[in-house]
């Protein structure tokens, strides 16, 4: 078998641009090649109170890259007494996923993360690919395995402006969506808001799966 089939992997995260702010949401399976391999990942993860971010690909790559991210946080705070901002802290993580890639190994380090955040020039969303491609976006993104049938709904149903409460319904729908069709991605659903107040976690939806007979 080869050494990539071991890497958890398979998901579906999105982004939405709000009018208060930024939704994220991720379901909650990990795979291995064809097993399930966790059927409780948290796929959204708090980088500051004011910055968040959802993650796909290799956990072990991704493990490591937070950590990375987080101590150079803390060590901006320290030399400067503050935390960088939302465009600092992309950049800076998206060097990182670029040299990642690049790094010779049997197993590639494939991973790809969706930022939102909050700082003094406002909210902002960003998308970061495998390959450390560093993209602002306006209104919506997804990555992961299900990201086609999501953006599906995403297409369809985003409205320019629309509220927080309408993102979080929309993030449902759009993961939900992939759940149905896509074999790497289900067991549930997480959703964030970052908001003036912060990041929240606002949903942590359990998929029921048990068949009885």
């Amino acid at each position: 078998m080869n050494p990539q089939d071991y890497v958890k992997k398979g998901t579906t995260t999105v982004g939405i641009v709000c009018k208060e702010g930024i939704v994220l949401g991720a379901d909650k399976k990990a795979t291995a090649g064809n097993f399930i391999a966790d059927k409780n990942v948290e796929k959204v993860r708090k980088l500051t109170d004011n910055i968040a971010l959802t993650i796909a690909g290799g956990v072990s790559d991704i493990q490591m890259l937070l950590k990375l991210i987080k101590a150079e946080i803390s060590l901006k705070k320290v030399r400067t007494g503050k935390e960088p901002n939302v465009k600092e802290t992309v950049n800076l993580l998206s060097t990182i996923v670029f040299h990642n890639i690049r790094r010779f190994s049997t197993i590639i380090g494939i991973t790809a993360f969706i930022v939102g955040g909050q700082d003094n020039e406002g909210f902002h969303l960003y998308g970061i690919s495998p390959d450390g491609t560093l993209t602002e976006e306006t209104e919506y993104t997804s990555d992961g395995s299900g990201s086609m049938m999501a953006y599906g709904v995403l297409d369809s149903s985003y409205i320019k402006g629309m509220t927080i409460a309408d993102g979080i319904k929309l993030a449902v729908k759009a993961i939900n969506s992939s759940i149905q069709r896509d074999t790497h991605s289900g067991e549930g659903i997480d959703v964030y808001t970052i908001t003036k107040e912060g990041v929240k976690k606002v949903l942590a939806k359990k998929l029921e799966t048990n068949i009885r007979v």
